[in-house]
C-alpha cells in the first residue's frame, strides 16, 4: 500500500495539510471516546489503521464548483475489534466536528467520509476476495499505521462464484427496493404523506447498497443517504444525473428525503408537499431505472468472463 511520501501520489499541498488534520482529528477522537471506559475491550482499544481510499487515492478526484460536485476524502478507520466501530458510540463527536469544521471553511474544505471496520472484518473481506477492500489494498494510501498489524493476502473469486454472489446481491436488494417503492405509490394514493416519504427513503437506501452490492460485494453500514449517494456516485457517475440540483425546491425535496429516515417516523415538525413527494417519486423510480441498468449491465459483464474462464 503506499504512502504519502510515494513518488505516485500527486496530492496538493493544500490537500496533504487537511488530510494530516483529518489523522489528527480522528485519533484524538477516538482517544476521548476511550479515555474514561472502564470496561477493558474499550478502554484498551486501539486505532490501528487510517486510509485513504477513493478518487483522492486514485487521482481522479472532482471539484466541480459549477455542477456543485464535490468529491469527498473516503477513509478507512481500522481499529482492534468490531465493537470500537460502533459509530454513535465512539465516532459520532469526531464526525460532529470534522462537519463543523468543514462549515467553518477555515482548516478543513473537503467532506470527510469515514467508515469504521475491525482488523478481522477487513481481514476476512480479503479472504472473501470482496472487490472493494482488496481495490483499498490496490490504490488506497496509508495515512497512519500502528506497526505489527497487517493485512492479509487477498484472494480472488472465480468467475462463477463472483457472478453468483452479484446475481444473489441483485435480486435481493433490487426486489426489497421495488417493495418500498410500491408501499410509498399505494401511501401517497391514501392520503400518507409522511409514510410514504419514509418508504421513499428506504428505496432509495435499498437502491444505492443494491449498486454498490452488485460492484463491489459490499456497501457501507449505514443509513445515511447522503454518504451512500457519495460513494455510489463515485463508483457510477451517471447516478449524478438522477438528483438535479438546480432550483431551490429540488434541495428541499432532497433534503426531505433524507431527514425522513428519522424525522418522517418522529417529528411532528416534519412537512412535505404533494409537489415535493410527487417529485420525490419521480426522481426515485429514475434512480431505480438506472440501478436497473447498471447492475444488469455488471451482470453481463461477469457473465461473459464466467463463460470463457
Amino acid at each position: 500500500m503506499k504512502t504519502l511520501d510515494d513518488i505516485t501520489v500527486t496530492l496538493p499541498d493544500a490537500k496533504r495539510r487537511e488530510l494530516a488534520h483529518v489523522v489528527d482529528v480522528i485519533r484524538s477522537g477516538f482517544a476521548d471516546a476511550i479515555r474514561h471506559r472502564t470496561q477493558p475491550r474499550f478502554r484498551n482499544g486501539r486505532l490501528l489503521k487510517i486510509i485513504l481510499f477513493g478518487s483522492y487515492a486514485r487521482g481522479d478526484w472532482v471539484e466541480d464548483p459549477v455542477g456543485r460536485y464535490f468529491s469527498d476524502y473516503d477513509i478507512l478507520v481500522v481499529v482492534d475489534h468490531e465493537d470500537l466501530t460502533d459509530v454513535p458510540e465512539f465516532w459520532a463527536r469526531t464526525e460532529t466536528r470534522l462537519l463543523e469544521e468543514l462549515g467553518e471553511g477555515r482548516v478543513l474544505r473537503t467532506q470527510v467520509s469515514p467508515i469504521y471496520h475491525s482488523l478481522e472484518d477487513v481481514n476476512e473481506k480479503l479472504r472473501l476476495g470482496r472487490y472493494f477492500f482488496m481495490d483499498i489494498m490496490r490504490d488506497g494510501i496509508l495515512l497512519f499505521e500502528e506497526p505489527g498489524h497487517p493485512f492479509v493476502e487477498p484472494e480472488q473469486l472465480s468467475p462463477k462464484e463472483a457472478l453468483q454472489e452479484t446475481r444473489d446481491y441483485f435480486e435481493e436488494w433490487f426486489e426489497s427496493a421495488q417493495k418500498f417503492k410500491r408501499a410509498s405509490d399505494f401511501l401517497i394514493g391514501d392520503g400518507a404523506p409522511k409514510e410514504a416519504v419514509f418508504n421513499l427513503h428506504q428505496a432509495a437506501e435499498r437502491l444505492y447498497h443494491c449498486i454498490f452490492l452488485v460492484r463491489t460485494l459490499y456497501s457501507p453500514k449505514t443509513h445515511n443517504l447522503n454518504r451512500l449517494r457519495a460513494a455510489t456516485e463515485q463508483l457510477e457517475p451517471r447516478l449524478r444525473e438522477v438528483w438535479p440540483n438546480d432550483d431551490r425546491m429540488h434541495r428541499r425535496a432532497y433534503n426531505l428525503l433524507r431527514e425522513a429516515y428519522v424525522k418522517a417516523r418522529y417529528s411532528r415538525e416534519f412537512v412535505i408537499t404533494d409537489e415535493e413527494l410527487l417529485w420525490l417519486g419521480e426522481r426515485v423510480a429514475a434512480l431505480q431505472e438506472l440501478v436497473r441498468e447498471l447492475c444488469l449491465a455488471r451482470i453481463e459483464e461477469l457473465a461473459a468472463r464466467s463463460q470463457a474462464a
